[in-house]
């Protein structure tokens, strides 16, 4: 075949172009430079039978408890975030200190139970690097305190004992490891020595593997601390990736160890591959309504959701922290995640002696007390034909629609469902089996239920819909 000179020169030049392309694209510094796909997660992740199978258990749980929990409770300061910029002897004075002797894991467990969860994570390893678990690469951890047990091995029992999936929050960030390589939040004053990341990233993985070897059946590792190495923009934005956090070796490492075991990373971006669920921290999916720190993340479409929250100000032990969230609007967080099809993963930080504060441990009991009596309009539930409304939001379970009116006042004198997909046999009032009545509104799919009469100002007001799919 004849190609002209000009003609061959532009081939030429194209085969150059994709040549330099391929060469980069396989250049770590390259990488580096872009900034944006330095971590893509478990390449090529298929996930085993039992993953799907704790996968379709974890939509059906709806509800957990996250223990925030570590040394900085001797300082009644947040969790982690109190070593941040603060001197590292100081800080290191804490493990002499730290002696909780009134912890009960069996209590703990069991109020988990009381309060209707259906797994605990727990920070095995927050942002201050202090281990909660006996470990063999780190003496900064909970064996080297006054105290000197292992407290995940205690929680790992009492929860294959009571029947509770455990799963293990993990912290990516490290403010007091020398090889930890400075991110974009300060890490501890005083800490001499070079960084080292591959030594860092070797550290994770030796205790990683320590969770998941030790400590019989771990239902999910829960990382956090992504951010850290992702630059800042003058706009506060997310600007390029620092350093990769090598996701690709260490979600199979996870998977490798416990096929079973699900990966969630709370790194506020959309999902990577090789992550089994997404969280939302201090925010509903799809909604700015907390903390915003997910507010434009992605959401996942074809695996389970998780929205964090907690009950008073902070995460962990803080002096003076005021609980300020009702149970009611506990009880309604729980019921507008499962409208959205998401888990709701409720807070605690336990004091410096262990014990897990009078308020919260009241609001868990009373939200466990209204689940006792409605726990059947939230667990197994999937989200609904409709997306959540003014007064409430819609879940479905096999053949019954359930309507939760949270807010009675928005709906007025009937809920008017739009679009309804199925055949509406009967409706009912949750708590009283009173029939409601109802009409065909004159566009099609339209349903309207009067409920003026019958609807009362309570915690929740449940219809019953019995329908025909």
């Amino acid at each position: 075949m004849y190609f002209s000179a000009d003609k061959l020169y532009h081939i030429q030049m194209k085969n150059l172009l994709l040549l330099c392309i391929i060469l980069c694209t396989f250049n770590p510094g390259f990488l580096a430079a872009q900034g944006n796909d330095l971590d893509k997660g478990q390449v090529g992740y298929v996930p085993s039978a039992e993953n799907i199978a704790n996968r379709e258990w974890f939509r059906n749980a709806h509800f957990g408890m996250f223990i925030h929990w570590g040394v900085s409770s001797v300082l009644g300061k947040e969790i982690g975030w109190a070593l941040s910029g603060q001197d590292i002897g100081k800080y290191k004075e804490n493990i002499h200190t730290f002696n909780p002797q009134r912890f009960d894991a069996g209590a703990v467990v069991k109020l988990a139970k009381d309060a209707g969860m259906k797994y605990i994570t727990f920070t095995t390893r927050h942002h201050d690097s202090f281990s909660m678990f006996n470990t063999k690469y780190s003496d900064w951890s909970i064996m080297n305190t006054p105290y000197g047990k292992d407290v995940l091995k205690q929680l790992a029992e009492e929860c294959q004992k009571q029947g509770i999936r455990l799963f293990c929050y993990y912290s990516l960030t490290d403010f007091y490891r020398t090889d930890y390589c400075q991110g974009t939040v300060k890490k501890a004053n005083g800490i001499n020595g070079d960084c080292d990341w591959n030594s860092y990233i070797q550290f994770m993985k030796n205790q990683l593997t320590e969770i998941l070897t030790n400590y019989g059946p771990i239902y999910g590792i829960w990382f956090d601390g992504h951010w850290d190495q992702v630059a800042k923009l003058p706009d506060g934005k997310n600007g390029k990736q620092m350093r990769p956090w090598h996701y690709d070796e260490i979600y199979k490492l996870i998977h490798d160890l416990q096929p079973g075991c699900m990966i969630v990373n709370n790194h506020h971006l959309s999902v990577f591959s090789g992550e089994d669920f997404q969280t939302f921290e201090r925010d509903l999916p799809g909604e700015n309504t907390g903390g915003g720190f997910s507010a434009d993340a992605g959401i996942a479409e074809s695996i389970p959701l998780e929205t964090s929250d907690i009950i008073g100000k902070s995460w962990g032990y803080v002096t003076g922290d005021t609980v300020d969230r009702s149970t009611t609007e506990l009880i309604h967080l729980l019921v507008k995640s499962a409208g959205l099809g998401t888990n709701f993963l409720l807070n605690i930080g336990p004091t410096p002696e262990g014990e897990v504060r009078p308020a919260h441990r009241e609001r868990l009991l009373a939200v466990g007390e209204w689940l006792k009596i409605h726990g059947e309009t939230i667990y197994g539930t999937r989200k609904s034909f409709m997306n959540p409304a003014g007064w409430g939001v819609a879940v479905e379970k096999g053949d019954k629609v359930y309507l939760h009116i949270i807010d009675p006042l928005k709906a007025g004198n009937a809920v008017n469902l739009l679009n309804f997909p199925y055949k509406l046999k009967q409706a009912k009032w949750f708590n009283t089996g009173e029939p409601v009545k109802f009409n065909v509104g004159k566009n099609r799919g339209e349903i309207v239920l009067p409920i003026a009469e019958h609807n009362k100002i309570m915690i929740d007001n449940v219809i019953v819909l019995e329908v025909k799919k």
